[in-house]
């Protein structure tokens, strides 16, 4: 199974949330011993789409930048995983410009689902494309937070239908929090291969993954710079 992990932080590498997507992809790889690759989408030189719709005939769009690499990169993959921290209670821009650029994965025609939904009938290629979402949060254990993004991932790709959101995400780049962090970290693998295995993540491990890692209170104080003590 081959793993794409469009990574929207604009902290690349240093990304809080990617090292969670990798935890993720891991398990997949684990399992199928598949290819796993990471595009920083805010090193890559991506244009606004244009709105010109002539990519919903061809299939391809006619702006000519980086995205055409990244779209052949979605085209190559089994799993497409949408990595980045929430922003404003969406992603990053940098990742935004990257998914309203995947027009060309749908073609002009509009269906209706069996939900009374309307969309953008999937091309032959890409019909067996799935997406997982994964978005890291500052902020403690809230989650209508992720309300809105989740709504978002789901309708904007329809074999999204796995999507994962960790509160308290800052603690992956803190070193006095890695038997915290390394712990939620297996629990991400053992959700990669859940998924690999079953396409799904069972409920159980969803459960565990919304408990935050420490006391809303506790982290708080790390949040705003206090010791924890005062």
């Amino acid at each position: 199974m081959k793993v794409l992990i469009l990574n929207g932080s604009p902290k690349c590498e240093k990304s809080d949330t990617l090292h969670m997507s990798k935890a993720f992809a891991e398990g997949i790889r684990s399992v199928t011993s598949g290819d796993v690759r990471v595009i920083h989408t805010a090193e890559k030189r991506i244009s606004y789409c244009n709105g010109c719709f002539i990519c919903k005939k061809t299939g391809a769009c006619v702006i000519d930048d980086d995205m055409t690499k990244i779209l052949d990169a979605i085209r190559e993959s089994d799993v497409v995983i949408l990595s980045f921290p929430l922003y404003c209670h969406s992603m990053p821009a940098a990742l935004k410009v990257v998914v309203e650029r995947t027009m060309p994965l749908t073609a002009e025609r509009i269906e209706k689902n069996g939900e009374g939904d309307y969309h953008h009938k999937e091309r032959e290629e890409t019909k067996d494309l799935r997406f997982v979402s994964i978005c890291g949060s500052g902020y403690p254990h809230s989650r209508a937070d992720f309300e809105l993004i989740e709504k978002t991932v789901r309708r904007t790709f329809r074999g999204c239908d796995t999507v994962i959101n960790v509160e308290e995400s800052p603690l992956f780049n803190i070193k006095d929090a890695e038997p915290l962090t390394d712990t939620r970290l297996e629990l991400l693998e053992k959700a990669g291969a859940e998924y690999a295995e079953a396409g799904t993540v069972s409920d159980d491990t969803y459960k565990q993954l919304a408990i935050p890692m420490i006391p809303e209170e506790i982290y708080m104080k790390f949040a705003n710079g206090e010791k924890p003590g005062r």
